[in-house]
């Protein structure tokens, strides 16, 4: 007999635990949970504890997409009736799995339809040796650099800074979202400084300061930005997974 059962994000932290020991990757949207943007379901096979589900969404979404399902290696050749119970309790409607995440990915393919993939995953493959941009000068962001800050259009204006003639070319940083130790890289390139190497050494630059802080770089960016891709890829992050995302049949 499968049981799934609406609890408190605390009856599955231990679980959770397992859930990062095994995945030992980036999980995407780790700090869900702790915000408050994710329901919690216990799972059990003839009353022992088998796992458990994830379903939310990011505000002003609606808490119906299912985006962990962990179940522990004794029970799982129940895993597909335990899923499908999980969708039937919870109500969700959608799928959103990392491709390194076996089991959540095996589901998708299993109760989904209409898949999609927007965006890839990135971990730091290759120490590289890229130069400095001629004239350029990496150094923190002061808040009296902000006030003469180039317009940022798709990042915020990062912690970290190449400076050049004066000018900030380029700025970046890294966020704590992921799951410990993992820190996601971020930076924009001012547009007269694109495809000059100032991004590429910038995110070499920000990896070097990740691995000073004891953290892991990881990054991510959308499948149809070739650009960053590109970035990224000349630094030494090299794709690793993408998200996967499809309606629930």
């Amino acid at each position: 007999m499968t049981e799934v059962t609406a609890v408190q994000l605390d009856a599955i932290l231990d679980l959770r635990d397992a859930y990062r020991r095994e995945m030992n990757c980036q999980i995407v949207h780790d700090s869900w949970h702790a915000r408050g943007f994710a329901n919690s379901y216990l799972l059990r096979v003839d009353r022992q504890i088998a796992g458990y589900g994830s379903v939310g969404g990011a505000p002003p979404e609606a808490k119906d997409t299912v985006k962990e399902f962990f179940i522990v290696p004794e029970f799982r050749g129940a895993a597909l009736p335990l899923f499908r119970q999980l969708i039937a309790a919870s109500g969700a409607k959608r799928i959103a799995a990392q491709t390194n995440d076996l089991l959540l990915s095996l589901m998708l393919h299993d109760c989904a339809a209409d898949v999609i993939s927007e965006t890839i995953l990135f971990a730091d493959a290759v120490r590289t040796l890229l130069p400095c941009p001629r004239g350029a000068t990496l150094r923190p962001v002061t808040d009296a650099d902000r006030a003469r800050m180039f317009s940022h259009t798709g990042e915020t204006v990062g912690d970290w800074g190449l400076e050049c003639d004066g000018e900030f070319a380029a700025t970046g940083g890294l966020l704590f979202h992921y799951n410990p130790p993992y820190g996601d890289i971020y930076m924009e390139v001012a547009r007269p400084y694109q495809r000059r190497g100032f991004g590429s050494y910038l995110v070499q630059e920000l990896k070097r300061i990740a691995g000073e802080m004891k953290r892991v770089p990881a990054a991510r960016c959308g499948t149809g930005n070739a650009a960053s891709r590109n970035t990224l890829q000349r630094a030494g992050m090299f794709p690793c997974a993408r998200i996967l995302r499809g309606q629930l049949l």
